[in-house]
């Protein structure tokens, strides 16, 4: 248990330190904005790009691995939504939300920390095709899924274009797609340009999980609601069983790679799942769903972690 605590212990320090930081009024609560802005735009496109670029393209673009994730989430949105319509008789819309929360992990800001400590470097292969899954597929799904839901009752195939036709614009995507670019073509980055995108790419998982720390600071708990623990049930067993059942059928190569994928799926949502929300009038309670998944997974992750270790590899190899 001790290496557990071990490779968790700095992640949860790093959080309590962003938590502590922001309740204490040490950093601005109005800087994180900023702070998550640097991460996002910047820091973690440095990494995900050298972890693609410097790697040979066979091994980088992983199909089994994105086929296996992908398979492993869209089936805990699936329970997620069917859950919410037929067993809470909830609309479309309020169950599209559901099945994100418990299919989109927090991959960059904490999935990816929680990886490295893990295998290392490759966990920056890992969080690219993550993110690939995520961007391209289960958020683009269960956005178009909202909408259809919601007021307008907008077509379905409209509204999923519409959330991918905003791809282009986010930065994390343009650095997979750099990276892979230059994996093909075996491009090396000129040595000054190397070390600096080097430097930037470092301040990655510090900064998001000091952001994390300091989002959480600003929720009060007593938003939590009652849909909390199905929800966070669903995110931290659920989408991390569907994974592993996923790899342990398409089987990735990489015994790293498999420990990583399960790894991420173990995370808490993602840390815009609340400003998702917004538009359809669900910011509360996803954020309270947010908050109570964050505090359960201090003890659900540190659970897989030590499977991990100690024999969930062979399982998961089949």
């Amino acid at each position: 248990m001790l290496d557990v605590l071990a490779l968790t212990a700095p992640i949860f320090l790093l959080i309590g330190l962003g938590f502590a930081a922001v309740r204490s009024g040490q950093f601005p609560a109005a800087g994180l904005p900023a702070l998550a802005g640097f991460v996002v735009r910047y820091a973690l496109p440095a990494l995900i790009f050298l972890a693609l670029a410097r790697r040979d393209f066979a091994e980088v673009l992983d199909t089994r691995f994105l086929a296996a994730y992908a398979l492993g989430s869209l089936a805990a949105a699936g329970f997620g939504l069917a859950a919410s319509l037929w067993l809470r008789r909830e609309g479309l819309e309020r169950a599209a939300f559901v099945a994100m929360g418990v299919s989109c992990s927090n991959t960059a800001f904490i999935g990816y920390p929680l990886a490295h400590q893990l295998i290392g470097a490759e966990a920056g292969i890992a969080l690219a095709l993550c993110l690939m899954v995520e961007n391209l597929l289960m958020i683009p799904l269960c956005l178009a899924l909202a909408d259809t839901g919601g007021a307008a009752h907008d077509r379905f195939s409209r509204a999923f274009l519409r959330a991918l036709a905003a791809l282009p614009k986010n930065p994390l995507i343009l650095a997979i797609g750099a990276g892979f670019l230059c994996s093909l073509l075996r491009l090396p980055l000129p040595a000054p340009l190397g070390r600096a995108v080097e430097l930037l790419s470092g301040a990655s998982a510090a900064a998001a999980l000091f952001y994390i720390g300091g989002t959480l600071a600003g929720l009060p708990l007593r938003a939590l609601t009652d849909d909390v623990a199905p929800v966070a049930l669903g995110k931290l067993l659920l989408h991390p069983l569907a994974v592993a059942g996923a790899l342990w059928l398409v089987g990735p190569a990489s015994a790293a790679l498999r420990s990583a994928a399960v790894v991420i799926a173990a995370a808490p949502m993602l840390a815009i799942y609340p400003i998702l929300a917004q538009k359809h009038g669900l910011q509360a309670p996803c954020a309270a769903r947010m908050v109570g998944t964050t505090l359960a997974s201090f003890i659900t992750i540190s659970a897989v972690l030590w499977l991990l270790r100690h024999g969930g590899g062979a399982v998961l190899a089949g």
